[in-house]
């Protein structure tokens, strides 16, 4: 067994880990980071949309706060929300004094274009459609140095916090000796058989902070993208037709071309995402249809604004100029997570999240367009930043943990969530899912990296599934045929752990309270 040391552990290579491991290591700490796939394997370099910021001209802070908590459904922490909103234009100069590249107009402003649930045009984008690609090309050409192809199977914690990970590389099994870890690890897509996500977005962080003690909530709040784009048969990451498209005058049809949204929100197509993936379901259950239509043909110059979007329709042998393109709801954006402070100090000492694991009180019951990249710039930085309180705290030598895990074959998990926790679900169908999970799960080693991503798919879906089932409303993007309607007491968040036997169970309200470990000084940041 292989050993190494550093003062930060960061688990991921997207924006939020690669923002968090800059950041520490210009404070001096010794940072090392994890990925389990490659350069390019993270969400953020599928983002396509862009940054929600507020624009200098004809918007503000508070604008920005309203739109946020009006998607959120009621969940949204406020003061998290204007705390991480706040922080996002000197997020975005960070981000361009590496070098970013955001795509401006003729006056040489940074172009702006408006999407779902925004009161207006504050999203910056980059070529294009290819935001996530620039920002991930900007922070890969920091200079970090990460160990690709490297899943971490376990945190280690003893009396005073964090000691470390196990983690597997191609030497097989090594102890990474540390007082602090980041988990970046994204979200959880893959529990479904369409999704957004690239392949490894397979609960990994979800999984491993339940095991080290820490608490997640909201994880029922799963968003689906609206429109994602069909192909018969497609299984796996499908592409993503930004919700840009729909802010440049695109619209949802059915076969016989009429809205899909009309009547359904004051915002037509560019209502929040739970709105529109709700009615497109609706639609498609009335129709007995499996998927609508985009019409982007009446967009001027679609090629020029849109060229990832377009890429992939040509290779679906579609012209979005003059086709419709067949769309249907997909796992897009995991809302909940691990529970944080706005730093992303979870209730584990030495152990923080931030980006799309974690759950920062900003996306409630249903993340606001293009809010997710704000996020992770801005929670990476405090994170960076906050590591360092960490560094008096001893090392003692890490023991090894059983690896042992259950889990379930993947495609069998995949069908299960995309039957009976979609984007609508009912007591009935939850409940079998949940049933079945438990029953046939078989316990085995964790020695390849499918096995330790089945045994996180695995947890965190019996995790979502408890929460799915206790909240018996719809609220955000959890809709429940069964109960339509959404319950003032349960107009909370619904804290989750492990107890003693290894099983997720529902905490009381204060899991949800400010981390035990903070201080005067953590607690104003």
């Amino acid at each position: 067994m292989w050993e190494a040391d550093a003062d930060l552990v960061v688990v991921g290579g997207g924006v939020a880990g690669l923002t968090a491991a800059r950041t520490a290591s210009a404070r001096g700490l010794r940072v090392l980071i994890l990925s389990k796939g490659g350069p390019t394997d993270t969400a953020t370099q599928y983002a396509q949309g862009g940054v929600a910021v507020v624009a200098p001209e004809g918007d503000s802070i508070e604008s920005h706060v309203r739109d946020t908590v009006e998607a959120g459904a009621g969940l949204c922490d406020i003061a998290a929300t204007r705390s991480i909103v706040s922080a996002g234009p000197e997020a975005v100069s960070a981000l361009t004094g590496l070098g970013a590249v955001f795509d401006t107009g003729r006056d040489g402003d940074l172009a702006r274009t408006r999407e779902g649930g925004h009161s207006t045009r504050r999203i910056i984008h980059a070529g294009g459609d290819a935001t996530g690609a620039e920002v991930q090309r900007a922070l890969n050409s920091a200079g970090m140095s990460v160990m690709f192809g490297s899943p971490v199977l376990d945190v280690v914690v003893g009396r005073d916090g964090v000691q470390g990970v196990i983690a597997l590389s191609g030497n097989g099994f090594g102890v990474i000796h540390a007082p602090a870890v980041v988990l970046a690890t994204g979200g959880l897509g893959q529990l479904y058989a369409c999704s957004t996500n690239p392949a490894g977005a397979t609960a990994d962080g979800i999984a491993l902070a339940l095991r080290a003690g820490a608490v997640v909530a909201d994880l029922e709040f799963l968003q689906f993208h609206p429109t994602v784009m069909y192909v018969e048969g497609g299984r796996g990451r499908r592409p993503l037709i930004s919700e840009a498209v729909r802010g440049e005058g695109a619209t949802i049809v059915d076969h016989n071309g009429d809205s899909v949204t009309d009547g359904v929100h004051p915002r037509g197509d560019l209502a929040p995402r739970d709105v529109v993936a709700r009615a497109m379901a609706d639609r498609m259950s009335h129709l007995g249809a499996d998927h609508l239509y985009l019409d982007a043909t009446g967009i001027a110059g679609f090629a020029q604004r849109f060229p990832t979007i377009t890429e992939s329709c040509r290779a679906a042998n579609i012209d979005p100029t003059v086709d419709l393109i067949p769309v249907a709801p997909a796992a897009h954006y995991q809302c909940g997570g691990v529970v944080t402070d706005t730093a992303g100090r979870t209730r584990v000492r030495g152990l923080y999240a931030a980006g799309e694991v974690a759950r920062t009180g900003l996306h409630g019951a249903n993340r606001l367009a293009s809010n997710s990249l704000l996020e992770g710039l801005v929670i990476g930085a405090r994170v960076g930043e906050a590591a360092i309180e960490r560094q008096e705290a001893a090392r003692p030598v890490a023991e090894v943990p059983d690896t042992t895990r259950a889990r379930l074959p993947r495609t069998a998990l995949q069908e299960l969530m995309t039957t009976h926790a979609g984007v609508v679900r009912d007591e009935i169908g939850l409940r079998d899912a949940s049933r079945t999970v438990a029953r046939d799960s078989t316990e085995s080693g964790s020695a390849t990296v499918d096995a330790v991503e089945d045994a996180a798919l695995t947890l965190t879906a019996r995790a979502l599934l408890l929460a799915a089932i206790t909240r018996t409303e719809s609220r955000g993007c959890h809709t429940r045929s069964d109960h339509r309607g959404s319950r003032e007491e349960l107009r909370r968040s619904l804290p989750i752990g492990l107890a003693v036997d290894g099983e997720p169970q529902l905490l009381g309200p204060d899991a949800l309270a400010p981390t035990p470990w903070e201080t005067a000084t953590s607690r104003a940041s």
